[in-house]
């Protein structure tokens, strides 16, 4: 009976959220309008996907934890004196939280019932040499297998933790940027006068990054105020040499990714975004039968959660240093390998850091096409300094060009504090099945 509601309710939720996307238009002449295709007459690109995804938490007792409709929608064309726009937005709605009312607290299901967000919204305005762009805009630097590394300026959507698709999973940001392209060379230039942030949901949700802190708990965060000082800045160049793509970064921001602040031995809570400052680069290179890639970021000004109740604000400030080296194996026309290290250095490492010195991890990704329709992937993660790791094996079935079905588990074992063992009661069955247009 629990399956049979979880199912209704996910029915009507998909339901509300087409309606809402389509506003009493012809549902199957939008769907008919084909991905990218231009609507008649008019010079503009229409396009996008609606999808509905279901999870189910496995650890006694089990629970819903995903059952959402989401519709994305863009709309794309040009203008005079060869400018371009963009403009894309999402809607979802997810009965999951509503259904488990006995599992989620008021503050997870508000925050997780129903979204409607902006994505992109932007102008190309192009001069010579430079591009710019204005709006709202993904600015993308780093993009290695399953984690975040020179990727500093994306805010993300952390309410799943890693697990969703980054195209999905990153935030835009309302910037401008300049861009100018000059043979092999290439700089970037960046303002963002109003910044978005990590979501990482509320205390109780299956995938809170503080796991210690109860289900309920009120855990208000410090939004910088929407003025010039708290605007971020940035710069990237980047040059072929010898067959190799190199970049170099400088990025001064307000942290995405919120820091915990204890306020009081009640204790209280206070996520706040403090300002760092990070420089960085990645590097890549065809070497036939591989590919070789890394990515490397230097920050200052982080703060981090510690065990000393001494510490102010039970934090403690140290620089880091993050780096991963990957590489990109194809084997015959079928096969696909991934395989990374990566390792973070605490330079000003305190006792009390939940955290060795140097934590070192690695993960491999395995991808196996069967036939033109199917794909297998197994994607697993681990800590090297202990046991802490994460296996996420799919199957993946493209039955027709504009679907796809995607099935899989989320595994993760290890102690508390660990990248993945936080979410040790958080393993999980998923299906997804998605529809372009």
């Amino acid at each position: 009976m629990q399956v049979l509601k979880g199912m209704l309710v996910a029915v009507a939720c998909a339901g509300s959220t087409l309606v809402m996307a389509a506003d009493d238009a012809d549902l199957d002449a939008l769907l008919n309008v084909g991905g990218g295709a231009e609507a008649a007459g008019s010079g503009i690109k229409l396009g996008g996907y609606a999808d509905f995804g279901a999870a189910y938490t496995l650890p006694d007792p089990g629970h819903w934890s995903k059952l959402r409709a989401r519709m994305e929608l863009a709309a794309s064309g040009q203008l005079g004196g060869g400018m371009k726009w963009k403009v894309s937005g999402r809607v979802e709605a997810d009965g999951a939280p509503d259904l488990e009312r006995g599992h989620y607290s008021g503050a997870v299901r508000r925050d997780q019932r129903a979204d409607v967000s902006l994505r992109e919204a932007y102008l190309d305005v192009p001069a010579g040499d430079w591009e710019f762009r204005l709006g709202r805009q993904h600015v993308v630097w780093g993009e290695m297998v399953g984690f975040f590394f020179a990727d500093v300026v994306s805010a993300r959507d952390l309410r799943e933790f890693l697990l969703p698709e980054f195209e999905a999973l990153r935030i835009p940001q309302w910037a401008a940027r300049a861009e100018y392209f000059g043979g092999e060379t290439h700089f970037e230039f960046l303002w963002v006068p109003v910044a978005s942030y990590d979501r990482i949901g509320k205390p109780g949700t299956d995938f809170y990054p503080y796991p210690f802190i109860p289900s309920g708990t009120h855990v208000s965060e410090k939004t910088p105020a929407h003025d010039l000082r708290n605007g971020n800045w940035g710069l990237r160049a980047s040059r072929l040499v010898a067959g190799w793509d190199l970049s170099a970064f400088y990025y001064d921001s307000l942290n995405v990714e919120p820091t915990l602040y204890r306020t009081s031995f009640a204790p209280t809570y206070e996520l706040r975004h403090d300002r760092i400052r990070q420089a960085g680069g990645t590097f890549s290179k065809d070497m036939g039968q591989f590919v070789l890639k890394g990515e490397l970021v230097h920050t200052r000004g982080r703060k981090f959660n510690t065990q000393d109740l001494a510490a102010p604000f039970g934090l403690k400030s140290s620089d880091t240093f993050d780096y991963a080296v990957g590489l990109d194996i194809p084997y015959g026309s079928v096969w696909r390998f991934n395989v990374q290290y990566f390792e973070r250095v605490y330079y000003d490492h305190a006792p009390g850091l939940p955290v060795d010195r140097n934590e070192r991890g690695a993960s491999l990704q395995i991808v196996r096409e069967i036939g033109n329709d199917f794909e297998v992937e197994l994607l697993a993660a681990s800590s090297l300094n202990r046991q802490d790791y994460m296996l996420r094996p799919k199957l993946t079935w493209k039955f027709a060009p504009e679907w796809r079905a995607v099935m899989g588990v989320d595994h993760f074992e290890g102690r508390s504090t660990g990248l993945f063992g936080r979410f040790d009661d958080s393993d999980r069955a998923y299906v997804e099945v998605r529809r372009w247009f």
